[in-house]
Formats: structure tokens, sequence, C-alpha cells
């Protein structure tokens, strides 16, 4: 050990090793210009400011020689880039990657970008990361322990994915159920409906830069949530909606308190309204942002709200009814100009809408019986199981075995909250579903992505993210 001077700090007496003394020898570098270079820059204009060398003057700049310690090669023939002429430095596209942590992904997509600056050349969504093998994992389940499997699919509308799977098996059991189940289950479907567009219009709005609506409508959405825990025991994954009808009857006192809520709701989306919908910041966001004509729309397959919102009046609840919305009476908003804007009110305008079906619900329920009162399809109640030995010989054989479906095939299709939900059961007489194919609609509306976002600036697309709805249990499946 000695004691040298630190020539990068002059003064500074440093106690350190040969090798420390070799690695700051090697870091230090001689920058010269010339009085010659500065006045040609001055005659020439500016040229490319780095640090230029001057042979005669020996400046070290390169690797450090191994022979001849404090040494470095000496570049005599180092080309000075001089400027182009105009138009002809051009930038070239770059890639960068969108997610799949980003807060405004709503998920686990992955985007590769292709930008021209802050332009979108092109889009190319990566999913996957939440596949889970659900189709599969059907195949191997009776047709009551894979109903579980469809509330994990869009989590954000637990009842609807449980009726389209309900649907598609009383189908193929050639089946129909009770006049009370249906309007139960029409009720707890647009329950669920304003459910998914409160979180819907709340996160597009707080990706966007509002964050009121979101934490007021949270509170309203929490509501929903106690509904369903009161019906079901459970506040989301709730499998009350089964083949047959519904799991339990409603508890006494909860269509009052579910009325009381609705005829107060539309208050409080009046309030959130007010805040955006003529505010100058939402509107510059979200009009003519993520445009698609009808015939776009139509060409992508698009569904839902995303359908809608390009002027094509398509509802499954109105072209082809299930449940109680053939008697029940409501109205299909439609845009005018298929952008984020129009998609956002068609938004607003199902909530109210949505609220005229769930007030004609609880003023039409009837009366009767919940589930089909068939013990080989639907367990028996407890209190015959305590009397009665058959049916306790059902309700064993219900839980451990299941039961058998008919050989065939059926697509049933449902109008969920971000559109249509089908799928595609195939049974082969057995317990177990032959193949399930679940058509949901963000994986379809996802492909049209790159078509609806190309030309558009890097922060529109957190704006057209946040309008399509997306959540990716249902698109990874």
């Amino acid at each position: 050990m000695f004691l040298i001077t630190n020539s990068l700090h002059t003064g500074n007496m440093l106690r350190c090793s040969w090798r420390t003394v070799q690695q700051q020898l090697r870091m230090r570098q001689t920058v010269v210009f010339s009085a010659r270079m500065l006045h040609q820059q001055k005659q020439t204009g500016p040229s490319d400011f780095r640090a230029q060398v001057v042979p005669e003057m020996g400046s070290p700049i390169g690797q450090p020689r191994d022979e001849e310690f404090g040494r470095t090669t000496v570049v005599e023939d180092l080309e000075i880039t001089q400027p182009k002429a105009k138009g002809e430095n051009k930038l070239r596209h770059f890639t960068v990657n969108f997610g799949p942590q980003h807060p405004a992904a709503h998920g686990v997509l992955r985007l590769i970008l292709e930008l021209n600056g802050e332009e979108i050349v092109r889009a190319d969504p990566h999913i996957g990361l939440l596949h889970r093998g659900t189709e599969k994992l059907c195949e191997y389940k009776t047709y009551n322990q894979a109903l579980p499997y469809f509330d994990r699919l869009d989590y954000c509308s637990m009842m609807c994915n449980e009726q389209v799977f309900s649907l598609a098996v009383e189908k193929l059991l050639n089946i129909e159920v009770p006049l009370r189940a249906q309007y139960i289950r029409t009720l707890f479907g647009e329950l669920t409906r304003i459910s998914n567009h409160l979180m819907s219009v709340t996160s597009h709005a707080m990706d966007c830069g509002a964050l009121t609506p979101f934490l007021w409508m949270m509170e309203e959405r929490e509501k929903i949530m106690e509904f369903y825990e009161r019906v079901s025991g459970a506040r989301m994954h709730a499998a009350y909606v089964r083949p047959g009808g519904v799991a339990h009857d409603i508890p006494t006192g909860l269509l009052d308190d579910i009325y009381m809520w609705a005829t107060q709701f539309g208050d409080r989306v009046d309030e959130v309204e007010e805040l955006l919908t003529e505010n100058r910041m939402w509107k510059l966001r979200t009009i003519d942002i993520g445009t698609i004509s009808a015939e776009d729309a139509m060409n992508y397959s698009l569904t839902g709200v995303m359908l809608r919102g390009s002027g094509i009046p398509y509802d499954i609840r109105k072209s082809q009814p299930y449940d109680a919305y053939d008697k029940v009476d409501f109205d299909i908003a439609v845009g005018t100009r298929g952008d984020c804007y129009d998609r956002y009110l068609i938004r607003m305008t199902e909530f109210r809408q949505s609220l005229r079906i769930i007030e004609q619900c609880c003023n039409q329920m009837p009366t009767g019986p919940y589930k089909v009162e068939d013990w080989k399809i639907v367990p028996p109640p407890r209190s015959e199981m305590k009397e009665d030995m058959e049916s306790l010989i059902h309700h064993f054989l219900f839980y451990t075995k299941g039961y058998a479906v008919p050989p065939g095939e059926t697509y049933t299709a449902i109008e969920a909250p971000k559109g249509e939900m089908g799928v595609y059961v195939v049974s082969d007489g057995s317990e177990r579903p032959y193949r399930v194919r679940i058509r949901t609609p963000g994986f379809t509306n996802l492909n049209a992505l790159d078509h609806i976002t190309r030309y558009h600036f890097l922060p529109d697309l957190v704006a057209i993210i946040g309008t399509m709805d997306l959540v990716f249990g249902e698109v990874d499946r």
C-alpha cells in the first residue's frame, strides 16, 4: 500500500492499491478542442459536438494498451460526421413494449407497439399470460362441477357467465326452468350488467385522469356485491345460476332492498354524467378517438357496446330473447360515430335501461318454485332428504356422479355486458361434456385493437383500451 495524488481530484490524498491506480488512470481521458476547429464551426455552422481528436496533441482516446501502462491508442483516422441536409435526416420506426405490468393494461395485456414518434403504426397484442385451460378442465368435470369455472372467466360479470352455460345444458336436457327462476336470472343479470359498467366507465375515466367517478361508483358497486352475498353467500364467484333454475330462492326482504337501491341509483348516474359528459377534457380524450365504422365492426365480428357504438342495433336480449327478457320492456342504445365518446354514452344509457328492467322484475316477480322438480337434475331439498330415502339417494348421486346429458350439441349465446358470450357444448351421453368451446366477447373485440389504434397517438391507446372493457380472465380463458 502507498500514497498517491488522485489526478482526477486534485489535492485529494487517497490510500489505495496499484489495481485502483490502474482503473483510475484508464478512466481518465483528455478532450482537446483546437482553435482551428472552433473557428471552422463559426464559419460553417454547428457540427457534431462529440469529443474531437487532435492527433498532433496526442490526446488519449480508445482502449488502454496492455504493454505500455498509462497510454491509450490514438485514433488518427476518426471520421467527423457532418449534419445531413434538410429532409435527409429521417427517424426510423421504433418498437416499445406496453404492459403487462402497466396499470392501464386492465390485467395482463402485453402490446408490442411500432411507433413513428408518438404515432402508433402497429399494435400487436400478445395474450395468454392468464391462460388456465378452462375449456379442457370442463371436459374432466361433471356439468355441475364445471359451472364454477365460468365465474372465473369474466370476473366482473359472474352471473352472466353462469347463465350462458346453464342455458346450454338446459337446451341439451330439453327442460324449461320455472317462471320465477327466469325472473330471478333476469334480475341478477341486469344487476351484473350495472356492476360491470360501473367498473368499466369509472376505470376508463380514471385512466384518463378523472378519479372522482371511480370513488363515487365503487360505493354503489359495493351494494351490488352485498346483494350477491345475500342471495348466494359469495360476493363474486357466486355459482348461483345453475342448470334447472337457481341455487336458492331470494331471501325475505332482498327484493325490497334491491328496489329501493334502484330508485336512488339514477341520481348517482346523473352526478357522474354531470362530471364527465360535458367536460371539455373528457371530450378531448374521447371524441373521434378509437373510431370504427359499422362495416369494419361487422368484419371484425365485434359485439356488444363496441358494435352498437358504430350504429348497429344488435342486442341478443331483443333478437333472441332468453329467460324473462321477452316479458320486460327496454330500449337499445346505439351510437353514430363509433368513437370512445359514443361507447361511453351507450354505457351510461344502459345504466338506466337496466334500472327499468330491474324495476319491472321486482314488480312482476311471480311466486312458485325456483328450480325444476326433477331430483336427477337438481338436488332435492334438505327437508325431503331427512324423511325420504329416495331423495337422499338422489342427493348422493348428484354430488358424486352427476347427471347424464343426452347426446347432442348446441351453441347458446347471451348478451353479456361486454358483448356476445357464447358456449358450444358437445355431449356424448355421459356425465361429463365431450367438448366445451367458449366464445368470449373480449377475445373477439381485442382482434380489432390494431385497426382501431392505428395512426392514433400513444396517449390515445389508454383511452381506447379503457373503452373496449377488457378482462383477461375471459380473453385468455
